[in-house]
């Protein structure tokens, strides 16, 4: 199972077979600016740092172009982590723990 690392942060998840890099986050207790969370809208997008994502499900180029995905860009609510991948909010987004006991349980955490 690949794992997602938030760059800047201590963060850590393991993401399960199929899950969206969004959904691993959120099961593990933490969360950013979203929107739509169905590939809709666009406002989840961020830099795929390091690491393979697929799109298992069609995201429309009107949302996710080509030109985004060549600069990097993914659209976490759809983007499946093929390998451990690095990713990078938007400046002015930052990622939040909104369940400190599920992050706890489930995160590892970089020393």
């Amino acid at each position: 199972m690949p794992n997602v690392t938030v760059a800047g942060t201590d963060v850590v998840v393991q993401a399960k077979g199929g899950e969206a890099i969004l959904a691993a986050l959120y099961r593990h207790g933490y969360a950013y600016k979203i929107g739509c969370r169905r590939g809709g809208c666009g406002v989840c997008k961020v830099a795929l740092v390091e690491g393979e994502v697929s799109y298992p499900i069609t995201v429309a180029d009107s949302v996710l172009s080509a030109d985004d995905r060549e600069a990097g860009t993914c659209l976490s609510c759809r983007a499946v982590p093929e390998s451990d991948v690095i990713i990078a909010l938007t400046p002015d987004d930052q990622l939040r723990c909104v369940a400190p006991l599920l992050s706890r349980l489930l995160s590892t955490h970089k020393s």
